[in-house]
């Protein structure tokens, strides 16, 4: 039987999970020989290496794969295990995972600030991706809950909506379209687009749209990040169909104006979402119900509504 300790555990999953010795350091306030010195005595202790480094880059071997997939379940339980006896207090504290697709990082921010002045013992481990990998985490139970657009299909996950999500088209005032009225979706997608990648939900969403018209949709351009996206469009590259949430700021600016588009703007509902049977911890409960308490009172109807 191998005996490595537990925070030699933690420090490895560290190490594989962010590619970095230093970033490993800095997350888990250790100095870099310290993490190095526990990385060799584990390597020793298992017998076979975990990880390569190639110049400044790590790459880690099969049995580190193997090491980093129980590493990251083992973790998980020691945080609900801090989580369950926490809530055999009357504070409310541990540790809250939270996985957010990208559009709502433009307005999640202010309500996990307004929960950790309410909550100052609550440490918050928050993580930001498309559907596809916000769906991944949520099946494999990584995290506690889920903030998404379009919740997954099935019986295995509750989806709770709590606000608005309105989609639109954007586009520069200085585009030929900026100022005509009641467009309809085959003159819009006639123009070049600029599409999140594949696995985004406003993709989704809006590749739907034109298949249901039996539209081509014309794509420019495909980039994964929406702060891109605008910019992109911003500087007169194409369209974009994106949240309400994202532009907010550039649509008050004039920066950006909203297309008048036949079956548009579409009301959809920001929804949290967790596995069914999933226990909460204490502290997730609590989130869950300052969410559903707050969201109204942070503006995240449309701004038009």
């Amino acid at each position: 039987m191998v005996h490595f300790t537990l925070r030699q555990l933690q420090i490895f999953e560290a190490v594989a999970r962010l590619k970095s010795f230093s970033k490993a350091s800095r997350e888990l306030h250790l100095t870099q020989p310290a993490i190095s010195m526990q990385m060799r005595q584990l390597e020793s202790l298992i017998g076979i290496p975990l990880i390569e480094r190639l110049g400044k880059q790590i790459f880690i071997t099969q049995a580190g794969n193997t090491l980093f997939h129980h590493a990251q379940v083992i973790s998980h339980q020691l945080r609900q295990v801090q989580n369950d006896l926490n809530s055999l207090r009357e504070d409310v504290m541990g540790c809250l995972d939270i996985a957010i697709i990208s559009t709502a990082k433009y307005f999640i921010p202010s309500l996990l600030t307004r929960f950790c002045e309410r909550y100052p013992q609550v440490k918050l481990k928050l993580s930001v991706s498309n559907r596809e990998g916000i769906l991944e985490q949520l099946k494999q139970n990584k995290v506690d809950l889920v903030i998404m657009g379009q919740p997954p299909t099935g019986n295995s996950a509750l989806s709770i909506p709590f606000a608005l999500n309105r989609l639109i088209i954007v586009a520069s005032p200085q585009h030929p379209l900026a100022s005509k009225k009641q467009l309809s979706l085959a003159e819009v997608v006639s123009y070049p687009f600029l599409l999140r990648e594949p696995g985004s939900g406003t993709r989704q969403y809006l590749e739907r749209m034109v298949r249901e018209q039996e539209l081509t949709l014309d794509m420019r351009m495909e980039i994964a990040s929406n702060e891109t996206i605008k910019q992109a469009v911003l500087g007169g590259m194409g369209l974009a169909f994106l949240s309400e949430n994202t532009v907010k700021l550039e649509l008050q600016t004039g920066h950006l104006v909203s297309l008048s588009v036949e079956g548009l703007p579409i009301d959809r509902q920001w929804h949290l979402v967790h596995h069914r049977d999933k226990n909460l911890s204490t502290v997730a409960q609590t989130f869950k119900d300052f969410l559903l308490g707050q969201a109204l009172h942070l503006g995240l109807n449309p701004s038009s509504s």
